[in-house]
């Protein structure tokens, strides 16, 4: 079987909360395997027709399968390598600004609130839950090898990862962005475009498919240049925080209904629906991403972007409902008010 052997370095563009089995922050390559499968689903979703039996069948031959019920067994034919596997270094957590919210009386932590889980208010400020994160420009060479033949699609992947791809706790929330460039000469430069579907026909799944698009283009954002990603985080809070708050609360704990709000992610601080419960967990579907500045690798650019998808069949999805919360999260980023450009890729 002729194999390819590309090997990327994988740079972070902020800070990653990973984790090992003694929660000490580390480089792993599970994560990376996991996030490339999930990037992969996407890059050939269409081909496959959105066909959740093919696309099983087909992830389990490239990916490997444990069959516990006695079916057929197959280990992966994918390799992956790093380099290192390092701990993290960063121990101090740096300070950040604060942002308003209209919802809160004193202005809060821009970065504890894109990060609270990895990061919690210890005396008064920011501080890393667990022993370390992996910090901001930290590398380590990735290392990969799989049939020819899968060439494609897993080079499609990673371009995927380069561009929307993040790594670790909090990553919907640009936490763990990095990016990806070839690390010999035996390796070209990932090319791509994004898998995209109309953000309407995309609430048809309940399953992150593709990135959706609209009569404008490409559903994704992106901000101004920042010389470091501390006042990017901090600009991303403040966008997060408007485009949630936006949308009113009328009732409080144990809601009978659900509100506009609850239909972005769930749970929602003091405002639970009664038939949802405590448990229910509903991700936004609306990421973040951390690349480096066109044309200044030197400075950071903030990526927002829409994967839309219907929530599980246990929400009880009210797809108008559901629709008409998004085109407005859509309406609000296109504002001229949120100095946001729309973006090809």
């Amino acid at each position: 079987m002729t194999m390819r052997t590309p090997s990327y370095r994988l740079c972070l563009q902020s800070p990653a909360f990973l984790g090992n089995a003694n929660q000490q922050a580390q480089w792993r390559t599970p994560p990376i395997k996991a996030l490339l499968r999930q990037w992969w689903r996407v890059a050939v979703a269409q081909e496959l027709g959105y066909d959740v039996a093919r696309l099983r069948q087909r992830e389990a031959a490239l990916f490997g399968a444990a069959a516990d019920d006695g079916g057929k067994s197959n280990q992966s034919r994918i390799r992956i390598r790093l380099s290192h596997w390092d701990l993290g270094q960063l121990k101090d957590w740096p300070r950040h600004g604060t942002v308003a919210h209209s919802e809160v009386r004193s202005p809060v932590g821009s970065d504890l609130y894109l990060g609270y889980g990895p990061l919690i208010l210890q005396n008064g400020r920011t501080a890393l839950k667990s022993n370390a994160a992996i910090q901001a420009g930290a590398s380590a060479t990735l290392g990969l090898a799989f049939p020819e033949a899968d060439a494609p699609a897993l080079l499609h992947a990673l371009w995927l990862m380069d561009r929307y791809g993040t790594l670790g706790g909090r990553s919907r929330n640009g936490w763990g962005s990095f990016s990806l460039l070839p690390a010999n000469a035996h390796t070209a430069a990932l090319e791509g475009t994004p898998t995209t579907r109309d953000w309407k026909q995309a609430l048809q799944l309940d399953w992150p498919h593709a990135l959706g698009s609209d009569a404008r283009g490409l559903l994704a954002w992106q901000t101004r240049p920042f010389d470091h990603w501390p006042g990017l985080m901090q600009e991303l809070a403040r966008l997060k925080i408007a485009l949630r708050t936006q949308f009113k609360f009328t009732t409080g704990r144990d809601a009978p209904r659900t509100e506009d709000r609850h239909w972005l992610a769930y749970p929602v601080t003091n405002h639970s629906v009664s038939a949802w419960g405590n448990n229910a967990r509903l991700p936004n579907s609306l990421r973040l991403k951390v690349r480096p500045a066109p044309g200044n690798p030197q400075q950071v650019v903030g990526v927002v972007f829409h994967m839309p998808c219907l929530p599980p069949p246990s929400f009880n999805p009210k797809i108008d409902a559901i629709a008409n919360v998004w085109q407005k999260v859509h309406a609000f980023l296109d504002t001229p008010a949120q100095h946001l450009t729309r973006i090809p890729a």
